[in-house]
């Protein structure tokens, strides 16, 4: 499998992208300012415990506190999901105690923290507070996975140590020497770890993931990879020096990019990151998809669109679908997609069918970034499936919600904000106010709606007049957008005295 890794590094910004056949699969971004948590040590001191919540929040130096649930406690994470356990026996305000940040500070949300601390190299993950080792369940062959763990037990021995372990799938392909290299890496940098965490204070950053570049290098490069193209001299210097050291077989696929044409640009990551950002992705034989994101959950609706390569509509949407089951694993990849997903597929019969359809979409969602959960269909059609969800989504780094509709995706129409005039009018003349008849009521509202109020409401304008007992003028106000208006009372005799006395600004 072709598969390249581009790294894109200016000073305001660096972005990673993994491009498999030309076709853009994961992209990654760090920019000054949200450089991503995940991964790092602090020094915590929990601040509130929150019984109902059965979890603390802890300030770890951050403009928003921390959030640990009991569940995420070592020791807790095994105990019977349906056990009583009390967050007061654990944990109390002005403890402080070593937290991890496993998902990143979302919208409104502070970081999500754990106690269960892991620090991955390589080929090998390091649980400084457990005792067990394992072994990825993507490496299926049992004597290979015996193997490792005996590689794993053997070189922890040496170093007299009691810390636990995971062996990442990246070691399926690893000798054993690489794998005693990353447990002597691993002993050392926890005796520093230990060492800093000792004399921090709160909010102290003890432990700091490897940046952007440099850690997707390590997590992404694999045997199917053939090239790293890095477009930036030092960022390149400092790849292949950390390559050099813990990848030497990698080294010759490094390259450095010095053409005219930018790297994204030249292998289509642009376009790709465009792509990814609408709502309709096309699928190979016409049909089509709509993916909708909200912060409670995402939706995908299948669509057989122009598909008209069978007359029975049992072989369309079963079609359709397994394409669809193709393709909603690698735009949640790439889109980084994740919390609760639901997909409306095309109705099918048959339940050979339903089955090829779930099969394809989880074998193809196993071989993702990311932990991919895929249920049954339900009785309307309907597929659940849970993603792992660690950092914002694409949508959410390179866009802000819309000035105008403020992230709705519609504002309400001309003829309805006229209606909301009507009422606020009403309201300010049965609320009494200023009781000079030599007061006017002044609307200042977008072109659209004056044109609207003058035209087709221009009868109920005159209404609205007769009923409160004032003249009424409108003004233009180029910056109003959907929905806003601003009405003010302003005194004839001298118009540069008005009050203000209703704003809408609801889209």
């Amino acid at each position: 499998m072709s598969e390249e890794l581009l790294v894109d590094v200016n000073e305001f910004e660096t972005r990673v992208a993994l491009v498999r056949h030309s076709k853009l699969q994961e992209v990654h971004l760090e920019r000054s300012g949200m450089y991503s948590l995940t991964g790092n040590l602090y020094k915590g001191r929990v601040t509130r415990v929150v019984p109902a919540m059965q979890a603390a929040f802890v300030d770890i130096g951050m403009a928003r506190p921390g959030f640990l649930h009991v569940r995420d406690l070592h020791g807790l994470r095994y105990e019977d999901p349906g056990a009583a356990l009390d967050v007061r026996s654990y944990l109390h305000a002005g403890q402080e105690l070593i937290v991890q940040v496993v998902k990143d500070p979302i919208n409104t949300k502070g970081p999500r923290l754990s106690t269960n601390i892991a620090i991955p190299a390589r080929y090998v993950v390091l649980l400084p507070e457990d005792a067990h080792i394992g072994v990825s369940q993507r490496i299926e062959d049992d004597e290979h996975r015996e193997q490792l763990r005996h590689w794993v037990a053997d070189g922890r021995e040496k170093l007299s140590s009691g810390h636990g372990y995971i062996v990442r799938t990246a070691a399926e392909f690893a000798s054993e020497e690489q794998v005693s290299a990353d447990l002597r890496f691993l002993d050392r940098l926890w005796s520093e770890v230990s060492d800093r965490s000792r004399i921090a204070s709160k909010g102290d950053l003890v432990f700091e993931e490897l940046p952007l570049h440099t850690r997707l290098v390590r997590d992404l490069v694999g045997p199917d990879i053939d090239l790293i193209r890095i477009n930036d001299a030092k960022t390149y210097g400092r790849v292949r020096r950390y390559v050099e050291k813990y990848l030497p077989e990698y080294s010759e696929k490094i390259q450095e990019h010095d053409g005219v044409v930018p790297l994204f640009e030249l292998h289509g990551v642009e376009a790709g990151m465009m792509r990814a950002l609408e709502p309709r992705v096309d699928l190979p034989s016409g049909g089509y998809l709509v993916i909708e994101q909200t912060e409670a959950m995402t939706t995908i609706d299948v669509n057989s669109g122009a598909f008209l390569g069978s007359q029975n509509l049992e072989t369309t949407a079963y079609r359709t679908n397994m394409e669809a089951a193709d393709a909603i694993p690698r735009q949640l990849q790439l889109r980084n997609i994740g919390g609760i997903i639901v997909v409306d597929f095309i109705d099918m019969d048959s339940q050979d069918h339903r089955d090829d359809v779930l099969a394809r979409l989880r074998s193809t969602g196993e071989g993702g970034s990311g932990r991919f959960r895929a249920g049954e269909f339900s009785p309307l059609g309907l597929v659940e499936i849970s993603r792992k969800r660690t950092r914002a989504s694409l949508r959410q780094q390179v866009c802000d919600p819309c000035q105008t509709c403020g992230g709705l995706g519609y504002g309400k129409s001309a003829e309805s904000t006229c209606y909301d005039i009507f009422r606020a009018l009403q309201r300010d003349s049965e609320r009494g106010g200023v009781r000079s008849q030599d007061a006017e009521y002044v609307v200042r509202a977008g072109q659209d709606v004056i044109d609207c109020l003058l035209s087709d409401e221009a009868d109920h304008i005159h209404a609205v007049e007769r009923q409160v007992g004032r003249a009424i003028r409108y003004q233009v106000e180029p910056t109003s957008g959907p929905g806003e208006f601003d009405l003010v009372l302003s005194l004839k005799s001298s118009r540069d005295r008005s009050q203000r006395l209703s704003r809408s600004t609801d889209p």
